[in-house]
């Protein structure tokens, strides 16, 4: 399947999870449907690089006590389906854990909202179609629109899960935040979750999942999806906080600005000078 072939159909599959049920089908024995879920649940929700594949890894490894460098990556998708991927999943446990990246749905009982810069999101996410698509994006218009988004702008996907329409209980994980102190953002996702796990084992998941670790298993792997299979590894990338100020063009940065400032600053993503324009 080619490159334009891939998005062609990761843009149905998507497409389809927006528009609500899928059509009924032969469903094989053991597995469930996508769509099909349960009051204790636990959905995994941020815009797309928000730290949502790397935080699926860290669950692998606190939930179900997988060692994430030695398991096969088609394995942590199984353990903690993305939703926006395949058509069924398999029951190990109740509650279940699942990767999303969707707007606010009624079925979201229980969530993990990842949050991030959006100037850092939208730099990753540009690279990640770059390498999909098998083109060239110009940054500017990525960020202008000009190029569609799943599901949708950045400030519109915080804001509608800020909103929290159905009344999910939630909480919110910052990217940095588990930069930073991985193992006290565990503790609260443990908390949540109702999950016991004491702070040396969530130290070895995170040393386990970080960034550099992801990296070369998916050198050495691929990303264990065959609508990613590519020479290359892309998936985890720079893993970095900030990197917008390297890698987003001024003209850039100022569209973004003016579509997403007072979001930024709602979540402490800005500086002095940008938060005093807010005033």
């Amino acid at each position: 399947m080619s490159p334009f072939e891939r998005i062609g159909a990761f843009l149905q599959r998507t497409g389809a999870a927006l528009q609500g049920p899928r059509k009924k089908e032969f469903v094989p024995e053991g597995f469930t449907p996508i769509g099909e879920y349960v009051p204790e649940d636990i959905f995994v929700v941020g815009f797309p690089k928000s730290g949502n594949t790397w935080f699926q890894n860290l669950v692998a490894g606190v939930v179900f006590g997988v060692d994430v460098n030695l398991s096969p990556a088609g394995l942590i998708h199984d353990l903690t389906p993305d939703v926006n991927y395949g058509k069924f999943y398999k029951r190990y446990a109740t509650p279940m854990f699942f990767k999303s990246h969707d707007l606010p749905l009624p079925d979201y009982h229980r969530v993990v909202y990842l949050l991030r810069d959006g100037r850092d999101a939208m730099v990753s996410y540009r690279h990640y179609r770059e390498v999909i698509d098998g083109q060239k994006i110009d940054l500017l218009e990525f960020v202008n629109k000009a190029t569609p988004l799943y599901p949708c702008h950045w400030s519109e996907h915080v804001d509608a899960w800020a909103k929290n329409p159905y009344g999910a209980d939630m909480i919110v994980i910052k990217y940095e935040d588990l930069l930073r102190d991985p193992v006290a953002e565990l503790r609260r996702f443990c908390a949540f979750a109702g999950v016991s796990r004491d702070d040396s084992r969530l130290q070895t998941v995170a040393e386990a999942s970080s960034f550099g670790k992801l990296r070369e298993k998916e050198a050495k792997q691929g990303f264990g999806r065959d609508d990613h299979a590519f020479d290359r590894p892309f998936f985890f990338r720079r893993g970095e906080a900030g990197s917008y100020k390297d890698e987003m063009p001024p003209e850039a940065l100022r569209i973004f600005m003016d579509q997403a400032r007072s979001t930024l600053g709602r979540y402490g993503y800005l500086d002095g000078a940008d938060q005093a324009a807010l005033r």
